[in-house]
């Protein structure tokens, strides 16, 4: 008989932390709720944002982009000159996020935590990485504007700065999640860095580096499209002189090109990840 209550009481007493796990799970997404609100009617209240003709400006603005920005005949005449550029941006998209990525896994073997040199190897990495993953893209190409001014190389290097310190902290977890049991094992057989590196850190993650860098190149192709509008290069630019010469019909057929070319991209992408993973 007190074995049976005892039972029922560890029973009651599990209900009731499940009870209280979902009540305090609701608070805090109320919580949570109540403070986004708040924050979106500061800044409302900030920016003096008329919401009523926010959402009453839906209607005109499709209304204007079915009347005048899609492709006609004529901007069909300028298909060579887009896609020389769009072919530009995608080159120096593809080359600045491969030279990224493997410097990237060279700054990642010496600042992960199973194959670190050192623990300062690893700090100074890490913050070389975060200063340049922390700022943005278009923030690079105007710092880069003033050295290198209008020019592919500028956009190389602001595509560049981003991709390396995105790759680097990707590839630091993927080495510590990812092959750390292995490093243990061919350290305890008196195996060097070298060998650590060619025949456990690589084929472990070597899948994982290849998803991350089409990931990053997909990515860098949007983005290269800020960045030519920035540096006078590339789609980005083609597009920014259609638009502002009010040849919007030229202007949107940039766009599909990109839609195009950023889809075509990912399907290759995919496709690679099928055959890696």
């Amino acid at each position: 008989m007190g074995l049976k209550h005892t039972t029922s009481f560890s029973q009651m007493v599990t209900h009731m932390a499940r009870i209280d796990f979902f009540v305090r799970q609701r608070i805090v997404a109320f919580v949570v709720f109540v403070i986004l609100c708040g924050l979106v009617y500061v800044s409302i209240v900030v920016t003096e944002y008329d919401v009523a003709k926010g959402f009453t400006s839906i209607p005109k603005a499709v209304r204007w982009s079915t009347e005048n920005f899609y492709p006609d005949a004529a901007s069909f005449k300028k298909i060579n000159k887009i896609a020389t550029r769009l072919s530009d941006t995608i080159i120096t998209a593809v080359t600045a996020t491969t030279c990224a990525s493997l410097l990237a896994f060279f700054f990642a073997i010496i600042a992960a935590t199973s194959t670190r040199p050192h623990w300062l190897f690893s700090l100074v990495s890490r913050a070389i990485a975060s200063l340049f993953r922390n700022v943005d893209v278009s923030a690079w190409a105007l710092i880069l504007l003033f050295s290198f001014g209008q020019s592919t190389f500028t956009g190389y290097l602001a595509l560049f700065f981003v991709t390396f310190g995105f790759m680097v902290r990707v590839l630091i977890e993927t080495i510590d999640q990812v092959s750390g049991d292995s490093i243990e094992a061919l350290r305890a057989t008196g195996a060097g860095a070298g060998a650590v590196i060619t025949q456990s850190v690589i084929p472990a993650c070597l899948p994982q580096i290849v998803s991350w860098t089409l990931f990053m190149i997909e990515t860098n192709i949007r983005s290269a499209t800020l960045v030519g509008i920035l540096t006078g290069t590339g789609i980005g630019y083609l597009f920014d002189i259609y638009y502002k010469s009010l040849n919007y019909h030229a202007a949107s057929l940039v766009i599909v090109a990109i839609v195009l070319a950023v889809l075509a991209v990912e399907a290759l992408s995919n496709t690679v990840r099928r055959m890696m993973l």
